[in-house]
């Protein structure tokens, strides 16, 4: 599946092995989440199911950050708690460290467990926990 073309603009302005990093993330989050809309997103590539954030990355100062938006709730090893909500995070500095696995089930599971993002601010903050899809 080819990666969508303000995604790899956004993959092509990193350094080498950052790119490495970030071309592979776009193939496998677009192959594991095809009906998921893509695009640049408060300047990273993000992906959205029915409008709410699910998966995006992002370059640090030493590493590309793989966020999902609900992980918190995904227990699962590899993902470390990051910010207030229910986003939890996985840092890379080399395409290597990307295990294909992990990243796989992740990404099932950003489909089965939900927060909604979508609507915390008409919420005034308080995340809800959407239904699984089907």
């Amino acid at each position: 599946m080819p990666i969508h073309p303000d995604i790899q603009t956004y993959n092509d302005a990193q350094s080498p092995t950052d790119k490495q990093i970030c071309d592979t993330l776009a193939k496998s989050i677009s192959r594991h989440l095809p009906n998921a809309e893509c695009k640049i997103w408060h300047r990273h590539p993000v992906w959205f199911l029915d409008g709410n954030p699910i998966v995006g990355y992002s370059k640090l100062k030493d590493s590309v950050r793989l966020l999902f938006w609900s992980g918190q709730s995904f227990d699962e090893p590899g993902l470390q708690p990051e910010g207030s909500f229910k986003a939890a995070e996985a840092r890379f500095t080399s395409k290597g460290e990307i295990n294909a696995k992990d990243l796989k089930r992740w990404l099932q599971r950003s489909i089965e467990i939900q927060w909604d993002y979508k609507n915390i601010v008409k919420r005034k903050g308080k995340l809800v926990r959407l239904k699984p899809p089907g």
